[in-house]
């Protein structure tokens, strides 16, 4: 399994006392497959994001990203792993208006002190499999919101995750482009062996995952994708 949570259990200072945001969650997203997780507001999906994510700490429980146990990591450590091992999709994409789409995913390899022309074919190999290859010059205000997403995944991708964490990605678009990106999504976690959980609001998206969870009060329950 790529992804692992264990037990896990978060909670945040509420006034005098605590509130949990995860309650003994435990999770397994296997290479290759998408996990959706699905729920009401406030249920506890970014909280759950956050933590596979390793940017906030449990209270206890085990997260295991790769075969690496994060609770043995510094923060130097959970920065690196987060930068060689997860991708974070966001449901905002948060280009840089002054890049082009090319620039956008070369400059999250640049970080990592890739070769400069290793990382532009790289790039460019990513934005083809996003089918942008052909816009890879233009900038943000150029594209549409689903290309604009669509750079957005390919970005993740960029420094090859084992893990893809995607947040609400279609949040910003119509049902049918929505459906696309997550179709691309689900196609992209086939070809490249990433374990993938996907937070969507929409439930009819969510189908196309292999396993669909819900979230509720901070506990999960599974269940049957349609």
């Amino acid at each position: 399994m790529t992804l692992l949570l264990d037990d896990v259990t978060l909670t945040y200072p509420d006034g005098d006392g605590r509130l949990t945001a995860l309650d003994a969650v435990s999770l397994e997203v296997p290479a290759g497959r998408v996990t959706a997780v699905v729920g009401p507001s406030g249920s506890g999906k970014s909280s759950l994001l956050a933590v596979a994510a390793t940017l906030v700490t449990p209270d206890r429980g085990r997260v295991v990203v790769a075969g690496t146990e994060t609770a043995a990591l510094d923060p130097a450590g959970r920065a690196a792993l987060r930068r060689e091992r997860i991708g974070i999709v966001f449901q905002q994409p948060n280009l840089l208006p002054s890049l082009t789409a090319v620039e956008q995913l070369q400059v999250m390899a640049h970080l990592s002190g890739a070769r400069p022309k290793a990382v532009r074919e790289r790039a460019l190999t990513l934005l083809d499999a996003v089918g942008l290859v052909d816009l890879a010059a233009r900038r943000p205000h150029q594209l549409s919101g689903g290309q604009r997403q669509r750079v957005n995944i390919a970005r993740a991708l960029m420094n090859e995750p084992s893990v893809l964490l995607v947040d609400e990605p279609t949040s910003a678009l119509d049902h049918e482009r929505g459906g696309a990106v997550v179709d691309l999504l689900v196609a992209l976690t086939r070809e490249r062996g990433t374990a993938t959980v996907l937070v969507t609001h929409d439930e009819a998206h969510a189908t196309r995952a292999d396993t669909l969870v819900q979230v509720e009060d901070g506990r999960l329950t599974s269940r049957a994708v349609a």
